[in-house]
């Protein structure tokens, strides 16, 4: 047999043609419920391989109720074909040896079933199956089947029930289902297959039974039908109905306190195994009805674990565990009393798997540990079976032996340890058992993981690089990279499976790695690539937000380029948020999250997630609802000292927002129309202040809070706080003298403020006496105010003064004395000995020789210098006159005797005069002193011009200066290139007639640009100079570069002015092509217009156009204007003067003949019989119809009547005066009868010819549109035309 295990495997990159439905088959295998399958990876390359076989379709247990339930078969997998053999009971059992019995056997799968017609025969096939599988490589066990054989429930004849009680009584209605293995569903209904109500007082038991707490005259009725439901046989079967009748009670129905009616007596255990439904139930009698509650006695009755059904009555453990044993209990209470029953319920477990051996291929000499562990209540048993034989059947072998705990160990194990081992758990409650394959086999290790692979991570991740391998023995794998030892890094470890981790990765960890399996030339290389990790630069920050404000997050994060586009999400304590579509309630833009209208539910943790496809990278912010903070409360006076109150409160809410200070307020109950006032700040941790106060005033105080985001309400005022009245504490402060008038002492002072009068009754002591000669005795008086004022005390003398408050209770402290002044007077001499100086041409010294003070009478403020110019030195006497003078006033301090003046003119008349001042006023004036300013330098001209006749010649003209200050004696004129290095040398031209006002400078660089200086001068020296700037005028010429835009009518001219240019004139001359028109010409166009627009072009045509200056072309060009061509109609003879001549003559002669007609009818004519039935009147009296003429009214009416006269009228001779020729409702008569041109009449008729043409009209004109009749319908009758 070991030549069967040695397989042939072909190399890397090879594969048989049989090997990918072989492989498929055994992936299949892996997820069977048996694990008997060996996992062989899908791309490693073998030829063949054989494989154990495996159950794949269990045989099931069945209950036979009829021939054609008895199927049991067993399919199973394996290479070679496994062949199937049974066991029945523990014997050995062919199907195919029995007659009775038809077997279908087929590769992978067998099955058997009978061929008898009669359930009797099947009794003998109850029992216990089991399936083997076998091929050359073991044998593997299916799980026990169970059949058995049961007869469908049918129903019994039954007599008809009929039940009696009294109302009130408790009472069972049984159902009594028909007995069989399958469990029954009990339906109780009445006739109409409707079904019974259950309530409290009416439920089903377990049993079936229908159960009656107590009974009411409703419950009476014949058709209590208990149908029962079989789901396996598909069948209901009703059972015979039960007549219940419910009688009245003799007596009164009394209460009764709960009783058990299932389970009877006070106690129960219930076993239940793992994993079922298990049902307590709890059905009561009693009236009223009782009400029942389950509890656990042992400890907390779980809610999760556990269900509450028929009204309370039930208590169902779904997938019940071993946690759920103990005792429970169900306790019924009405108001008669309670009863209690007690469930032990005892919980066991059938044997299932906590670790179940794997199949595995192993290697010739390797040890194969099979590990197989598990659990039930009781304990169960492990056993095991090599290929369906017990162990303990099996010849001993030292190699082999079992652990304590049920693990089987297989020492060096060879080729003929191949086989199916089989783990089986058993306890009372049933056996389970387990299939693993130990393949002995030996194959040649590979690689399975590409070549050339490149790992991506971010820094200070986890890299992990593959290095899948298989083979039996498992092959070993080294890595290497470079010549570093990886091992040694303790950041890396080699994976079981042949991977490498690399533990927060680095940049220094990129480059090639080699994963090498020992003992073989089998290497591959992966790449290593790290990019830099995503990093949040602004997270979001914590946020305090008011209501109804707008937050806003802000997340930006650094993200690698190579990983694209990151996706940011936002959280709301780790829920995931989207932008709101309809209440705009979030806002994602860019990195920003804004969220509106923030109220309470917005407080959360909002987080900000960086995704990208490598990584991830968040960070959080908080939003706090924050508001300005409610007022204090409960404020409370206590500890009253002198002058002073502490005053306490209670915060309030601060609405997330520290409080920073408190502000207290008070406000004087005796002065309410001052207000609440600040009187002082605390720091928000204080909730207690000390606080000053004053003397005879009533206080109450309140409290605001203040924090970040504003102020409180105003807490509610304190109680009223009433401080004793005292003396006061100070004197008016500022007390001074402010007397104005002579022979008057006015003291003044600062009024206090009506908080330092501290008591009632206030006033001031006013107290003075004079420096000099009065003695040691003070005056005093008393007012409520200042002024206090005091006469008859003489001019200018000195006083003490002094203020004293005082009120009821006392007076203030004493006051020390000042000096005051009463009023003063002006002052009464003028200062002697006033001297000038001259020092130059514009600055003097004035000196004069100080007064006697005594004469100043009052405080020397000063001495004021009146210094006034007459005019100037070189005017003529009655020219000086002519100027206005001009006075200026220099004022000194009180102490100064000399003065030096500047600023004055040169060369001017100026006097001179000095007097002493104080505050009333100014003493009288020194003697005038006259002098004369010596010559100075003049002033700059007023005007300079320049004008260039030529390109190299500039004429300057100017003005003399307007202060010449001196006599002037010429002009110095300058003058230089302007050049960037400013290093042009200068050029001086002196001037020396001071008369001379024009100058003219030849051989200047007609390409430069010039600047001149200049100045005026006297004897004293040259004045301040003028300058300007200037070039030479080129000579003129006509523009280039002209630009044409072109329209239908009309063509603009632009081009640039030239600079420096004199301006010129030139002329347009233009042609229209093809026509046979002759030149035109527009008016002279001067060339710093910049632009000119020809006009008068027709649309669609082409026109050459020539531009002459001094009868020279200088410019020529073809435009064609845009638009379509029109057609010029050619004047007919219509339009001809000679025509329009004689159409004339012959329109005036027909006006004179319809003049002469309209007079010999009115004059002779007869009257038309319409109008002599309507009666006489007179043609002038007859009323104007509308807007026209009486006399026209006339005419109309002559034209009705027929021409019965004796002799011929005009009218009649001409023809003219028809009603045809006179039809003002249709076209012109004019045109109709002479047959007129179209054009003549459209001359007539020009004044009509829309309305644009008639504005300016009186109303009544006939030219005017709105004059017209409405019988004409707005078209001008031929009066209106020849009018």
């Amino acid at each position: 047999m070991p030549h069967t295990q040695r397989q042939q495997v072909g190399s890397r990159g090879q594969c048989s043609s049989h090997l990918l439905p072989l492989l498929l088959f055994l992936l299949s295998l892996a997820a069977r419920h048996s694990q008997a399958a060996i996992h062989i990876p899908s791309n490693y390359h073998i030829s063949d391989l054989k494989r154990p076989p495996a159950i794949t379709t269990q045989p099931e247990s069945v209950t036979v109720f009829s021939v054609e339930d008895l199927v049991m078969s067993c399919e199973a997998s394996g290479n070679p074909a496994p062949i199937f053999r049974w066991t029945k009971d523990g014997e050995e059992f062919v199907p195919g040896s029995d007659p009775e019995l038809k077997v279908s056997e087929h590769t992978g799968s067998f099955a058997f079933y009978t061929l008898s017609n009669t359930m009797d025969t099947l009794k003998q096939y109850q029992g216990k199956y089991i399936c083997y599988a076998s091929n050359e490589l073991g044998t593997a066990m299916s799980n026990e089947a169970v059949l058995i054989t049961d007869v469908p429930p049918t129903l019994q004849k039954e007599k008809k029930v009929t039940v009696k009680s009294e109302q009130g009584s408790s009472i069972v209605l049984k159902c009594n289902p028909p007995q069989s293995s399958m469990e029954p569903i009990i339906h109780w209904m009445d006739w109409r297959l409707h079904h019974i109500q259950l309530s409290q007082r009416v439920v089903v038991g377990k049993d079936g039974n229908l159960y009656f707490a107590h009974l009411t005259a409703e419950d009476s009725r014949d058709d209590y039908t208990c149908n029962v439901q079989y789901l396996a046989t598909r069948t209901i079967l009703p059972k015979e109905a039960i007549t219940l009748t419910v009688t009245a009670s003799n007596s009164v129905v009394r209460n009764k306190r709960p009783q058990m009616m299932r389970p009877t007596g006070s106690h129960s255990t219930y076993h239940a195994l793992r994993g079922q439904t298990v049902e307590l139930e709890c059905i009561v009698q009693g009236l009223p009805t009782p009400d029942v509650m389950w509890l656990r006695k042992d400890g907390e009755l779980s809610e999760s674990r556990t269900m509450k059904d028929m009204f309370d009555r039930r208590l169902r453990f779904s997938n019940i565990s071993e946690s759920d044993a103990g005792e429970y209990q169900c306790k019924a209470t009405n108001s008669q009393g309670k009863i209690t029953h007690t469930y032990t319920v005892i919980v066991e477990a059938a044997p299932h798997w906590v670790k179940e051996p794997v199949s595995q291929l192993y290697a010739p000499g390797e040890t194969v540990r099979l590990d197989c562990q598990a659990d039930g209540i009781p304990s169960p048993t492990i056993s095991w079976t090599i290929n369906g034989i017990p162990l303990t059947d099996i010849d001993t072998d030292s190699r082999r032996s079992v652990t304590p705990s049920g693990s089987l160990i297989l020492n060096d194990v060879n080729f003929e340890d191949t086989a199916i081992y089989q783990c089986q758990a058993s306890n009372k409650h049933g056996t389970i058992l387990t299939n693993t394959n130990v393949y002995v086999i030996e194959l040649p290790p590979q690689i399975l993981t590409e070549d050339g692979n490149t790992y991506t991570f971010t820094e200070g991740h986890k890299a992990l690089m593959e290095c899948e391998t298989f083979g039996s023995p498992q092959p070993k794998v080294t890595w290497e990279s470079g010549s570093d030892s990886l091992l040694a890094d303790p950041r890396v470890n080699l994976l079981t499976n042949g991977g490498l981790e690399i533990a927060n990765v680095t940049h220094d960890d990129e480059g090639l790695y080699t994963c090498s399996v020992q003992n073989t030339n089998m290497s591959i290389n992966a790449e290593l690539e790290v990019l830099n990790r995503t990093v949040i630069l602004s997270p979001p920050q914590a946020l305090k937000v008011q209501p109804g404000n707008t937050a806003i997050f802000t997340c930006l994060a650094l993200v690698d380029p190579k990983l694209g586009f990151p996706l940011i999400q936002w959280r709301k304590n780790n829920q995931k948020l989207y932008e709101s579509q309809s209440d705009q309630k979030y806002t994602i833009e860019g990195p920003d999250l804004m969220i509106a209208n923030v109220e309470a539910d917005d407080e959360a943790v909002y987080t900000c997630q960086v995704i990208t496809k490598l990584d991830m990278a968040e960070a959080s912010g908080t939003l706090t609802l924050c508001d300005r903070p409610d007022p204090p409360v409960l404020l409370q006076i206590t500890d009253p000292k002198h002058r002073a109150v502490t005053l306490s409160w209670t915060p309030g809410d601060d609405h997330n927002s520290p409080v920073l200070e408190y502000m207290i307020e008070f406000e004087d109950q005796d002065s309410k129309e001052k207000g609440w006032e600040k009187m002082k700040t605390v720091s928000g941790n204080t909730e207690r202040a000390s606080l000053p106060l004053w003397p005879d005033m009533s206080y109450r105080f309140r409290v605001i809070a203040i924090n970040d985001l504003g102020k409180s309400d105003p807490s509610k005022p304190s109680e009223m706080h009433k401080t004793q009245a005292e003396a006061p504490d100070n004197n008016p402060e500022d007390v001074r003298s402010e007397s104005t008038d002579p022979d008057t002492l006015v003291i003044t002072w600062e009024e206090m403020d009506k908080r330092n009068f501290n008591g009632p009754d206030f006033k001031y002591r006013v107290l003075w006496r004079r420096v000099l000669g009065s003695g040691p005795n003070w005056h005093i008086n008393y007012t409520a105010a200042p002024p206090f004022i005091i006469n008859d005390v003489g001019n200018f003398s000195a006083f003490e003064i002094k203020v004293q408050a005082m009120n009821k209770n006392g007076d203030g402290p004493e006051p020390d004395p000042v000096i005051g002044y009463s009023g003063e007077d002006v002052p009464l001499e003028a200062p002697m000995d006033v001297g000038v100086v001259l020092i130059n041409s514009t600055t003097i010294k004035v000196t004069w020789a100080a007064v006697d003070r005594d004469t100043v009478r009052g405080h020397l403020l000063g001495y004021k210098i009146y210094l006034t110019r007459t005019g100037s030195r070189g005017h003529h006497r009655g020219r000086r006159a002519k100027e206005s003078e001009n006075t200026m006033v220099v004022e000194t301090g009180a102490n100064e005797e000399k003065k030096v003046i500047s600023d004055l003119r040169p060369y001017s008349h100026y006097t001179l005069a000095v007097m002493v001042f104080n505050s009333k006023g100014e003493g009288p004036a020194s003697e005038t002193l006259s002098f004369k300013t010596h010559e100075g330098v003049p002033g700059p001209p007023m005007s300079l011009s320049l004008d260039s006749p030529s390109e190299t010649e500039m004429t300057l003209r100017w003005t003399p200066p307007g202060q010449p200050n001196g006599l002037l004696i010429g002009y110095l004129l300058q003058y230089q290139r302007i050049v960037e290095s400013d290093d042009s040398p200068t050029q001086v031209e002196a001037i020396e007639d001071p008369t001379v006002t024009h100058l003219t400078l030849r051989g200047l660089d007609r390409h430069s640009q010039y600047r001149f200086s200049l100045r005026g001068r006297t004897a004293t020296g040259d004045g301040e100079p003028i300058k300007k700037d200037g070039a030479t005028t080129l000579d003129g010429a006509p523009p280039s570069n002209i630009s044409l835009s072109v329209g239908e009518n009309s063509v603009n001219l632009s081009w640039v002015a030239k600079k420096r240019h004199r301006n010129v004139d030139f002329q347009i001359h233009y042609l229209r092509k093809n026509d046979g028109s002759t030149w035109k010409k527009t008016e002279k166009v001067n060339s710093s217009q910049s632009s000119y627009q020809l006009q008068g072009l027709t649309p669609g045509s082409l026109y050459h156009l020539r531009f002459t200056y001094s009868n020279t072309t200088f410019w020529e060009t073809d435009i064609k204007t845009d638009g379509t061509a029109v057609t010029e109609v050619q004047q007919n003879f219509a339009t001809q003067g000679w025509f329009i001549g004689v159409v004339s003559a012959i329109v005036l002669l027909l006006l004179i003949l319809l003049i002469l007609c309209f007079i010999k009818r009115s004059k002779g004519g007869k009257y038309s019989v319409k109008d002599k039935e309507e009666g006489p009147m007179d043609s002038e009296a007859r009323p104007m119809k509308d807007e026209t003429f009486g006399e026209y009214r006339s005419l109309e009416s002559d034209l009705e009547e027929k021409h019965t006269a004796s002799q011929p009228s005009l009218c009649e001779e001409s023809k003219l005066c028809s009603e045809d020729n006179l039809d003002f409702n249709g076209s012109s008569a004019i045109t109709t009868e002479l047959n007129m041109d179209e054009s003549l009449v459209s001359q007539l008729s020009r004044p009509s010819e829309g309305p644009d043409a008639l504005h300016g009209l009186p109303d009544n004109s006939p030219l005017n549109p709105t004059a017209v009749s409405p019988a004409t319908n707005g078209t001008p009758n031929s009066v209106t035309i020849l009018d």
